[in-house]
């Protein structure tokens, strides 16, 4: 985080060289692997949020009817 403050966002080259260092340390066959679970997890984040926000809704539509009463 301290290095994108004091260095500012990367451009295209920079992007381009972390690619490069990306391919060659961890090779072709394991980005795509890489890839689907990044994607698997960042699904999996979504749907327990989802819950999470289901449930705190659920809490306070039952907490107003109890108020109700």
């Amino acid at each position: 985080m301290n290095a994108i403050l004091l260095f500012g966002m990367p451009g295209m080259g920079e992007w381009v060289v972390i690619g490069i260092f990306v391919l060659i340390l961890f090779g072709a066959k394991k980005i795509p692997e890489f890839a689907k679970g990044l994607g698997k997890g960042i699904r999996e984040f979504k749907d327990a949020v989802k819950d999470v926000k289901t449930e705190v809704d659920d809490a306070g539509k039952q907490a107003r009817i109890e108020d109700g009463k």
